[in-house]
């Protein structure tokens, strides 16, 4: 496989890449529970909070599947007992709302994109001029989607949930052909929601490595930590469900996080970003007042010239304007020059 070249990647105003500030992305799904006026309540808070940008999913249930082609049976899900078509025609963003959201993101200075499911959905978005395409987990092996996606030449966030090393390595191929260029690929766990033991986030370096490509997260975890630690092992991208408020339902509530969260996580993924730094020993510029209270060897009783220093008139204190705590014991039994006071701390000229 041909691999892409790891770069920093454009998406309107926002530069995304190693050295900058991670991308939040606050996946709106199906929590505007089919109002339009919580859509853009959902993307109101959204910028409220600093995210960068918010994401619809844009299908309808007839592109996804036919009525009473399956029913969920698995008894973790969320969604168990549920007829998958039902669900889908639940969840579905109207594409007549698109543009409204979208008006109402730019707004904001929000980014606004779409996951596509089929290639009408490509077209539509097209005639909306998104800045950038997120390939769902579930589509990544549609390698037919991938190349529309590819042919409009946006970037590509595309997540690898439950495909193997080769699905994704064959996904990134079929994008590349097709003529992407800028690429992420988000590690996740197609899950709902996500469990911490199930996440495995030591999988984005390996994938960075692998891929030579940018990787991010797609979270379905309860909370922000791991998000956060993510962006510790160099996501660039973390994706979360976003919505109101948990307890007014809808088909993701119960894994996506709620406004005062979103805020908590761009604050606290910015700070685990900048606390990386780089590789760092000895005394920072910033540490060097500190010095000041690092110990060192002071006489703790008056000390007459001529007398042995000994355990009972001298110590290891703070502050470290004496002699190093690891001349002490070379001090012992050596004797004063001259009169010592209490409290002050020894240099070699006294001893």
């Amino acid at each position: 496989m041909r691999k892409l070249m790891m770069q920093d990647i454009k998406i309107q105003n926002r530069v995304i890449g190693l050295v900058h500030k991670p991308f939040i992305i606050a996946e709106m799904s199906g929590n505007h529970n089919q109002s339009l006026e919580r859509a853009l309540a959902i993307v109101d808070a959204a910028a409220a909070a600093g995210a960068d940008a918010i994401k619809l999913q844009t299908y309808t249930a007839d592109t996804m599947t036919l009525r009473g082609a399956i029913t969920i049976e698995d008894d973790n899900s969320l969604w168990q007992g549920r007829e998958l078509y039902d669900l889908y025609e639940e969840a579905y963003t109207p594409w007549e709302w698109h543009q409204p959201i979208f008006e109402r993101a730019k707004a904001h200075g929000l980014i606004a994109f779409s996951s596509p499911f089929d290639e009408t959905a490509v077209d539509f978005l097209e005639e909306l001029n998104v800045p950038a395409y997120k390939i769902a987990s579930f589509e990544n092996t549609d390698h037919p989607l991938l190349r529309k996606v590819a042919a409009t030449r946006k970037p590509v966030i595309m997540s690898t949930g439950a495909a193997t090393v080769q699905e994704v390595a064959e996904g990134v191929q079929v994008l590349y052909e097709a003529g992407c260029k800028d690429l992420i690929l988000l590690k996740c766990t197609s899950t709902y929601p996500a469990t911490p033991e199930n996440t495995n986030l030591l999988t984005i370096p390996h994938m960075r490595e692998l891929y030579n490509l940018q990787i991010g997260l797609s979270d379905h975890t309860m909370g922000i930590g791991a998000s956060v630690a993510a962006v510790a092992l160099g996501a660039t991208v973390i994706e979360k469900h976003f919505t109101l408020r948990r307890a007014d339902g809808g088909v993701d509530s119960a894994f996506s996080l709620e406004p005062e969260e979103l805020k908590a996580l761009v604050v606290e993924s910015e700070r685990a970003k900048l606390a990386l730094g780089h590789v760092q020993y000895g005394v920072q510029r910033a540490e060097e007042k500190s010095r000041l209270f690092k110990r060192s060897v002071y006489a703790a009783k008056d000390i007459a010239a001529g007398e042995e220093l000994t355990k009972e008139n001298i110590r290891v204190i703070r502050p470290g304007m004496g002699l190093a705590p690891k001349h002490y014991e070379e001090v012992l039994g050596r004797k004063a020059k001259q009169a010592i006071p209490k409290g002050t701390p020894l240099n070699w000229g006294l001893v």
